[in-house]
C-alpha cells in the first residue's frame, strides 16, 4: 500500500507520464500531493488536543482539525486519481473555509481569520490556473464582507476563552503560511531546474550539432564556439576570439562579412552568404594556406528589452566546398558543351559546303554520261553512270539535312515568315516523291478543308515538313498501301496529318520520335535506308513555327503524324484570328523537345 507520507520523487514518474512532461509541472503535482501530505500531518499532531477541547466544550478546534484532516485526505485522492486541478482547488477553498469560521467566531472586523483567508489566493497564483485564482479573490472579498457584516451587527462568535481562540487561529494562520512557503520553494525550484536543464539541453545541441554554431555578443566578441567549429577551421576553439576568427576571412569576402553582420546586429534582420575562410591544416607541407567555401547563416538574438539597441547574434557556419566545386563543374561542362556544339556546327558547316561541289559535279556528269551527251556508252557503263548519279544524290539529300539540322541546333535557322495558302504547295510535293511512291506501289491521297484561311509561316521551311512526312510514310508503307495527306482547321491553328498504313511503331520507339540519328529499327541489319534526320527536321522546324507535333502509330496497322502550325504565325495575334470551340477537343500532347531545349538553354 503507497504511503500517505511518502516523498519520494520515483513515485512521480507515472505522472510525468499521465500528463505532461515538463519539469515545472511535474514538481507542481509533487507540491500539490506533498501540501496534502502536510495538512494530514498538521492535523494528526493536533488532533488530541481538539479532541480535549471538544471534551471540555471547545466546539472550534476540533472543527478546524476536522475540516483540514478531511481536506488533506480528499485532495491527496484527487491527486492520486491524477484530477490535479481539483487538488489544487480543494487545498485553497480549504484555507478560504477556515479563514470564514475564524472570522465568524471572532467578533472583530480585523481578525486572524481574514489573515488566513488572504492566504488562499497566494497559494492560488502558486499552484493553480486563472479561473481558480480569480475564484479565489472572489471569495476572499466575500469573506472580509461577511466578516465586516458580523461585526457591524454584533453576530456572537464562538463560546471559548480568546487565548484558545487566538491559540486556534495562530495554529491554523502558521499552517497555512508553511503550505504557501513550501509551495512557492518548490515552484522556484522547478523553474531554476527547468531553466538549467534548458541550458544543458541547448549546450548539447550546440555542441554536438555538424555545423560550426559561434555566439557573437552585441559588441562583435565571440561568446561561444561550437565544437564543431574546430574541424571546420583546423584551431582550437580559443583561437577564434578577439581577431581570430576575422583574420580568417578572405580579403575580398571580408566587406560582405562585416555589411551581413551589421544587418544582424544593428538592424535585426537574418542575412545568409557565401564567403571563404581559411581553414588550418597542421599536415600541410607548404606554407601556401588553402580557403574553403562557407555559407554563414546570421541570426539576431531579438529581446523586447534590447529593442532599438545592438543585438547578439547566432551564425551557423556550413562547408559548402563540394557543392562549390560542383558548381565550378557544371559551367565548366556547359561551357565544353557548348564549344563543342558550336565546333560540330561549324564542322558540319564546312563539310556541307566542301561536299556539296564535288557532290554537284559527280551528279550533273553521271546525268550528262546517262543521257549520252558525251557519247554512247555501253549497257555496263550506262549501268553504273546510273548508279553514280543515284548515289550522289543520296548523298546531296544526306549533306543537306545535316546542314538543315545543324542549322536548326544552332538556332541560325531564320524564318522568312509570308502569306500562303498551304494547300498550293501539296501538288508539287506530291510530284517530287510521286516516283518514289510508284517504286514502291503506294497511292497518295488528299484531303482538304474548303475555305482554309491563308497561313502566316515560311513557306521552304512548311515545304520541307510536308516532304519529309510524306516521304517517311512512303518509305515505311506496304505495297499496295495508301499514304493520306488531310488538311483543315483546328482552332487558331492549322491542322496537317499525314496519315500511312504501314509498319507501325512499338510505344517505346513512339515516346522517341524527333530525336536526332534515331530509327525504330537501327543496326547494319535495318530494312529501311535513311539518316534518322527526317522527323528531327520536322519537329525543329515546327518548334520554329511554336507549333505542335503529334504521332500515333500501331505495329502493323500504320502511323499518323499530325502538325498543328499556327495561323498567323508564330506570334499569335488573337483578335485577327476567330476564336473557334470545336465540339471535340483533341488532347494535347507532350512537346518532345528536349533536344533542342537543352541548346536554347546553353546559349
Amino acid at each position: 500500500m503507497r504511503s500517505l507520507f511518502s516523498f519520494g520523487a520515483s513515485k512521480e514518474i507515472p505522472l510525468a507520464v499521465a500528463g505532461s512532461g515538463h519539469r515545472p509541472e511535474m514538481l507542481r503535482r509533487k507540491t500539490l500531493a506533498n501540501n496534502s501530505r502536510l495538512t494530514i500531518a498538521a492535523s494528526a499532531l493536533v488532533t488530541p488536543l481538539a479532541v480535549y477541547g471538544l471534551v471540555t466544550g471547545t466546539v472550534l478546534p476540533f472543527v478546524l482539525t476536522a475540516l483540514a484532516l478531511a481536506s488533506g485526505l480528499t485532495t491527496l485522492a484527487l491527486h492520486q486519481r491524477r484530477r490535479y486541478e481539483q487538488a489544487a482547488a480543494g487545498q485553497v477553498y480549504t484555507l478560504l473555509g477556515l479563514g470564514l469560521l475564524l472570522t465568524l467566531a471572532d467578533g472583530r472586523a480585523s481578525d486572524m481569520g481574514m489573515a488566513v483567508a488572504l492566504l488562499g489566493p497566494v497559494l492560488a497564483s502558486l499552484l493553480g490556473g486563472s479561473t481558480l485564482r480569480r475564484h479565489s479573490w472572489m471569495m476572499v472579498v466575500a469573506v472580509i464582507i461577511l466578516g465586516t457584516i458580523a461585526a457591524a451587527i454584533g453576530v456572537p462568535g464562538a463560546l471559548m476563552a480568546s487565548n484558545t481562540l487566538a491559540f486556534a487561529a495562530a495554529a491554523t494562520f502558521l499552517v497555512g503560511v508553511g503550505l504557501v512557503i513550501h509551495s512557492a520553494n518548490r515552484i522556484n525550484t522547478a523553474y531554476e531546474v527547468y531553466d538549467k536543464s534548458q541550458m544543458t539541453a541547448y549546450r548539447h545541441l550546440i555542441e554536438h550539432v555538424q555545423d560550426a554554431v559561434i555566439c557573437f555578443s552585441s559588441n562583435g566578441e565571440v561568446l561561444l564556439a561550437s565544437r564543431s567549429s574546430e574541424a571546420l577551421f583546423g584551431c582550437r576553439r580559443y583561437e577564434l576570439t578577439g581577431s581570430g576568427l576575422g583574420a580568417r576571412l578572405h580579403v575580398a569576402d571580408r566587406p560582405t562579412f562585416l555589411t551581413a553582420f551589421a544587418d544582424a546586429n544593428q538592424g535585426g534582420e537574418t542575412r545568409n552568404i557565401e564567403v571563404r575562410m581559411r581553414q588550418d591544416d597542421a599536415h600541410a607541407a607548404g606554407s601556401i594556406p588553402q580557403f574553403v567555401w562557407v555559407e554563414i547563416r546570421l541570426t539576431p538574438v531579438l529581446d523586447a528589452e534590447t529593442a532599438g539597441m545592438r543585438h547578439e547574434v547566432v551564425a551557423l557556419f556550413r562547408d559548402i566546398t563540394a557543392r562549390k566545386d560542383n558548381e565550378a563543374a557544371i559551367i565548366e561542362a556547359h561551357r565544353a558543351a557548348e564549344e563543342a556544339l558550336s565546333a560540330k556546327s561549324r564542322f558540319l558547316a564546312t563539310m556541307g559546303h566542301e561536299l556539296r561541289t564535288p557532290l554537284n559535279a559527280i551528279v550533273g556528269f553521271s546525268e550528262m554520261m546517262t543521257t549520252g551527251i558525251g557519247g554512247e556508252l555501253s549497257p555496263t557503263h550506262s549501268e553504273y553512270a546510273g548508279l553514280i548519279h543515284q548515289s550522289g544524290k543520296h548523298l546531296l539529300e544526306v549533306v543537306r539535312m545535316l546542314l538543315d539540322m545543324s542549322r536548326i541546333e544552332a538556332g541560325k535557322f531564320e524564318l522568312q515568315n509570308e502569306p500562303f495558302q498551304f494547300c498550293d504547295i501539296l501538288e508539287p510535293c506530291f510530284a517530287m516523291v510521286d516516283p518514289m511512291a510508284r517504286e514502291r506501289d503506294v497511292r497518295l491521297m488528299s484531303t482538304i478543308e474548303d475555305n482554309l484561311p491563308l497561313l502566316h509561316a515560311d513557306e521552304r521551311a512548311c515545304r520541307q515538313i510536308l516532304l519529309n512526312l510524306v516521304s517517311n510514310a512512303i518509305k515505311f508503307s506496304y505495297p499496295g498501301s495508301t499514304v493520306s495527306v488531310t488538311m483543315r482547321r483546328q482552332g487558331q491553328s492549322l491542322n496537317l496529318s499525314v496519315i500511312d498504313q504501314g509498319v507501325g511503331m512499338a510505344p517505346e520507339s513512339l515516346a522517341r520520335v524527333g530525336e536526332p540519328f534515331f530509327q525504330a529499327q537501327s543496326g547494319l541489319s535495318r530494312p529501311y535506308e535513311g539518316t534518322g534526320l527526317g522527323l528531327s527536321i520536322v519537329k525543329g522546324l515546327v518548334d520554329l513555327h511554336d507549333g505542335t507535333l503529334r504521332a500515333m502509330s500501331e505495329i502493323g496497322a500504320g502511323t499518323t503524324v499530325t502538325v498543328l502550325l499556327p495561323i498567323n504565325g508564330p506570334a499569335i495575334k488573337t483578335e485577327e484570328t476567330a476564336t473557334i470551340t470545336p465540339f471535340r477537343r483533341e488532347p494535347i500532347a507532350e512537346r518532345n523537345t528536349s533536344w533542342l531545349d537543352e541548346k536554347r538553354k546553353a546559349q
